[in-house]
């Protein structure tokens, strides 16, 4: 007589910081959500909450799915991301939306209903990788095919793709567009993670010399650089230009955590000088941008109009800001701040949330540095660390790159501001970082991985 076996039970692992997070972020969307309604109607109104209420149900929802997993994830990064795409869409559903049309079949929807769509999507795409990615070897024993898939999407984009504004960006396929320039951030981080896990020794041995700056052995060096200058050579081709300045800040950074040799960042920050120098005298686009940061004001109805509304808006805003819904998006048909759901949603949030709103907005970008920092430092083998701490610099990076354009304090790159600027594969592709993040996050997904020869150091973010 067969005995059955036992069925297998299920482990909840309670969350209990994940959820009180959850709670108090559910809270703070469904106050300005009021705000914003009452604004708008010109008395005490809830509006139509139904796009508050998807958003919300589903971060619990992603919450019950990590739950049910048992898996011991982060508990701080499904949080923060809720309030930075809760922002999102509370500004697209304020905004005039008419900015986006997106036609599915006989439907059409407006701005603010597409970024929900795409919120939702990012979210699941973010859910699904933190269950269900239990191991990452397999990136890195594919690393040379990520690679090379994703240099063949750009190609494809460069012969096939639409060109919009001057710069050929986006891909086609039917009724679905995108940007391939979002994944190959993802695809570039992790071949130099494999690649640098792999060849760490050696590429910290310095045994050649260039003046001052001692440098590893070529062999080991010129495929990593062949592989980053490719893909950044094509992305300048397209005059995508933020993504170039990303995927480079992101390439030193990771050498260095891999390294810890300053000479390679100061030879990097030397050719980036030398390129952009090039760069500036060879195409028109890099010299008006570079130009307009310099004196907006010397054309402020033309080129110079973006920086200077958006720097009007930071002083609109002040300390308290203006308040969601209160406000100047336009001028009669005339937007106030040119693509303010893209480049300059910073600076729109910045003048109804004042100054107050922005440093917590850069709060939410501070705590992803410091929970990736802490993945990184707590990963079980070399690949783990690099691929967590090139994971949180996509993220970073893009926003502090895109804040501090809204602010003049560098010229205008065109990267999105990351969960919150309007778009679908931006809104994707982060989705798809912060979900391996999580699944990095648990420190039981590879059994028996061999201990580091080297760590994120733990003093970047505490114990």
């Amino acid at each position: 007589m067969r005995l059955a076996r036992p069925r297998p039970r299920i482990r909840l692992a309670g969350r209990p910081l994940e959820l009180r997070l959850l709670m108090v972020v559910a809270i703070t969307l469904a106050l300005g959500w009021v705000g914003l309604a009452s604004t708008q109607a010109g008395l005490l109104s809830i509006g139509a909450p139904l796009p508050l209420m998807a958003w919300v149900g589903g971060l619990f929802g992603v919450h019950l799915a990590i739950v049910v997993s048992g898996r011991p994830l982060d508990q701080v990064l499904l949080p923060v991301t809720g309030l930075l795409g809760g922002l999102s869409m509370l500004m697209m559903q304020r905004m005039p939306q008419d900015l986006v049309q997106q036609r599915f079949g006989d439907r059409v929807l407006g701005l603010g209903d597409s970024q929900l769509l795409w919120l939702l999507l990012g979210l699941a795409v973010l859910g699904i990788v933190a269950v269900g990615v239990r191991s990452v070897r397999w990136l890195r024993e594919y690393r040379y095919t990520w690679a090379a898939v994703g240099i063949a999407l750009l190609a494809a984009v460069f012969l096939l793709g639409d060109e919009v504004n001057g710069a050929r960006l986006t891909l086609r396929l039917g009724p679905i567009s995108g940007q391939p320039s979002e994944l190959l951030k993802v695809i570039l981080v992790v071949f130099l993670a494999a690649y640098l896990a792999d060849n760490r020794p050696l590429l910290a041995r310095a045994s050649l010399r260039v003046g001052p700056i001692a440098l590893p052995p070529l062999p080991y060096l010129l495929p990593m650089i062949a592989m980053w200058g490719l893909a950044v050579a094509l992305v300048v081709v397209q005059r995508d230009l933020g993504a170039a300045l990303l995927l480079f800040g992101v390439f030193l950074a990771l050498l260095y955590i891999a390294t810890r040799r300053l000479s390679y960042v100061v030879l990097g920050l030397l050719l980036a000088i030398i390129a952009g120098a090039l760069l500036y005298g060879a195409f028109d686009h890099v010299r008006t941008r570079i130009d307009v940061w310099l004196d907006p004001w010397a054309d402020p109805t033309g080129s110079g109009y973006q920086v200077i509304r958006a720097l009007f808006a930071f002083a609109r805003g002040g300390v308290l800001g203006t308040g969601l819904g209160a406000g100047l998006p336009q001028v009669g048909s005339v937007p106030a701040i040119p693509l303010m759901h893209s480049d300059f949603v910073f600076a729109a949030l910045g003048e109804e949330l004042g100054l107050l709103g922005v440093v917590a907005i850069v709060g939410c970008y501070l705590l992803i540095v410091e929970r990736g920092l802490r993945i990184a430092a707590n990963a079980p083998d070399d690949f783990q660390s690099l691929l967590a701490a090139g994971l949180t610099l996509i993220v970073v990076v893009q926003a502090a790159l895109i804040m501090a354009a809204n602010l003049r304090l560098v010229p205008l790159t065109g990267v999105t501001l990351p969960f919150v600027s309007y778009g679908g594969s931006s809104v994707l592709t982060n989705g798809l970082v912060i979900g391996l993040l999580l699944a990095l996050s648990d420190r039981r997904a590879i059994h028996g991985a061999p201990a580091p020869a080297f760590r994120v150091r733990r003093s970047w973010v505490g114990a």
